[in-house]
């Protein structure tokens, strides 16, 4: 098996399908790469991505507003911008919750 981290990483993910799938790592790390770049570009389309049983991945716009910075107390223009919202399915949050075991 593999270390126990207190962090999932890619690597990790890679060497996880390689030993519980059997493919190369090399055709696991290239899975795993099309994999998000399949994500990234529907995400980058303004189009959701729901993945069954996990979560749906969206973008959001915030609008540009007025911040200040609570050490100096300085007002500064905070630019409109996209993030990435991610909603936890009922699924994946009764699984965290231990309520299905």
């Amino acid at each position: 098996m593999f270390r126990v981290r207190d962090n999932l990483r890619k690597k990790d993910i890679i060497n996880s399908i390689y030993m519980q799938i059997g493919f190369s790592k090399k055709i696991s790390e290239t899975l795993l790469d099309e994999f998000f770049s399949i994500i990234l570009e529907h995400l980058k389309d303004n189009k959701k991505v729901k993945i069954s049983k996990f979560g749906t991945f969206k973008v959001k716009y915030k609008k540009e507003r007025e911040g200040r910075n609570p050490k100096t107390k300085k007002t500064a223009v905070i630019n409109a911008r996209k993030t990435i919202s991610f909603k936890a399915s009922k699924e994946l949050k009764s699984y965290i919750n231990n309520k299905d075991e």
